[in-house]
This record gives C-alpha cells, sequence and structure tokens, in this order.
C-alpha cells in the first residue's frame, strides 16, 4: 500500500504572458482516483503536467505555487525534476510506445533510461503487464515490437511501461480518448483494480468515465481571457448529482462545453 500524499497549493501557471491557471488548491486523496473535468482550454491538462513538473518541458512556462509530494515541495530548488517522474507517473492522450523496441523493451526503457536495475527483470515484466491486463494477450509475443499492437494495446502496454517504475501517483490525460469502447472498459477496470497500490488522477471530458472510475471530481472553468480555476471538487456523486454551484450543474449536464 503506498502512501503517497500529493497536494497543489496555491498553483499559478504561465505561458509567456498569458495566465493559465489561477490559484489552485487541491489535496489528493491517497489510493483514490480523482477526475479533472471541465470544457477544453480551461487548463486541466497542464494542471495535470505541473503534478510531476512535465509543464517545464514547455520553454515559455513558469509557475508559481506548491505542489507537496509526501510532504516535500517537488518545486523546491534541490529537488531533482527525473526523481518525481520516478514516483508521478504519466500516461497519455495518444498512445506512444517506442517504436524502435519490442513489448519486452517498452516496459524496461524507464528503467533503462534511469539506470535504475532490478534483479528480476523477467518478474517486473510480467507484474507489470499483467496489473496494465495484457499479459495474457502478449505473453508469447515479448519480442515483437510495440507497434504490431493494437491502440487499445499500445495504451495498456504505456500503462504497463510507468507501473514497471512503481509510482505513488499515475497521472492519466485522457487515456481512452482514442480507443473504442472495449479498449476504454478495459483499461477503466485496470484503473480501479491500481488504486490498491496508487493514487490516480485522471483528465477525462467523457463525464460517464468520470462517473465510473472516480472517487472525487475537480471541476475547472476558464471565463473567456481568464486563466482557469477549480470551481469545485467534492466526492464524484455529488458533483454529478448536487453540485453547490450552478455553473458545475451546467457542465455535467451537458449544457456548455
Amino acid at each position: 500500500m503506498s502512501n503517497s500524499s500529493l497536494r497543489a497549493e496555491n498553483i499559478n501557471v504561465w505561458f509567456g504572458e498569458r495566465h493559465v491557471l489561477n490559484d489552485v488548491n487541491i489535496e489528493f486523496p491517497e489510493n483514490e482516483v480523482t477526475a479533472l473535468i471541465g470544457p477544453s482550454g480551461c487548463g486541466k491538462s497542464t494542471f495535470l503536467r505541473t503534478l510531476n513538473r512535465m509543464h517545464e518541458l514547455i520553454p515559455s512556462a513558469g509557475l508559481a505555487g506548491s505542489i507537496y509530494l509526501d510532504g516535500q515541495d517537488m518545486y523546491a530548488s534541490e529537488v531533482d525534476p527525473v526523481s518525481i517522474r520516478l514516483k508521478v507517473g504519466m500516461v497519455f492522450q495518444k498512445p506512444n510506445p517506442f517504436p524502435t523496441m519490442s513489448i519486452r523493451e517498452n516496459v524496461l526503457s524507464g528503467l533503462r533510461l534511469t539506470g535504475r536495475k532490478d534483479p528480476n527483470m523477467d518478474e517486473l515484466v510480467e507484474d507489470s503487464l499483467r496489473r496494465a491486463s495484457i499479459w495474457n494477450e502478449v505473453k508469447d509475443r515479448l519480442n515483437d515490437p510495440a507497434v504490431s499492437l493494437s491502440g487499445g494495446q499500445q495504451q495498456r502496454l504505456c500503462i504497463a511501461r510507468s507501473l514497471a517504475m512503481k509510482p505513488e501517483v499515475l497521472l492519466m490525460d485522457e487515456p481512452c480518448s482514442a480507443l473504442d469502447p472495449g479498449s476504454t472498459r478495459r483499461i477503466e477496470e485496470t484503473i480501479l483494480e491500481l488504486t490498491d497500490s496508487m493514487t490516480i488522477v485522471i483528465v477525462t471530458h467523457n463525464m460517464q468515465q468520470a462517473q465510473r472510475v472516480s472517487n472525487k471530481t475537480a471541476f475547472f472553468l476558464a471565463d473567456e481571457g481568464k486563466p482557469g480555476e477549480i470551481v469545485e471538487f467534492a466526492d464524484t456523486e455529488q458533483i454529478f448529482s448536487m453540485p453547490s454551484d450552478p455553473r458545475t450543474n451546467d457542465y455535467v449536464n451537458g449544457h456548455f462545453g
């Protein structure tokens, strides 16, 4: 059972002069799934990337505020961003396995890139692929190129690649938006199984998905020309049945967005 506490305090983000997130405060419950919802352009994917310092890969990005992982501010000057990304994994919208590598090499690629060794590589590969619900489909073809897999299988392989690093937190940016319903269902089942050992934060445009997989939901909104903010953060059931803010009610009922 991981015991990773993750919380954001007064997060503001700029891209150049453009203020894109304003005073975001949120504490993510451990070993639960938190969904981030809201219209396109409200900053939820940007916020997700601040949770493992991925937004820093955009040269014009600036950030104020703090994000604490296990009590340590991950933006403190002495903290190495790579060490944060080992603890806080990321799965992207489009499956992005390394095309020149085999299925097995993809699972181990994070370890190789960071110079980490695991004495039981075969065990780690199997365990990661099992937890990503794809082992039975690939166990006889681990040396095949990853790109020989279907889109849904590639996305589960990318989840396995993250899991091999044994992260405390897994960030998922619309992980099912490019997938068919069957693949989506399998990934949602995987998400629910993973919370026994990690905290998950998922950005989704699919309201039904947020209701199916998450315990808590944060609704982000940006007024025209203004930075994105959290309008409401509560238990998912409350957000979808009895939200306290009328804007949340309008969004989850499809009135805009």
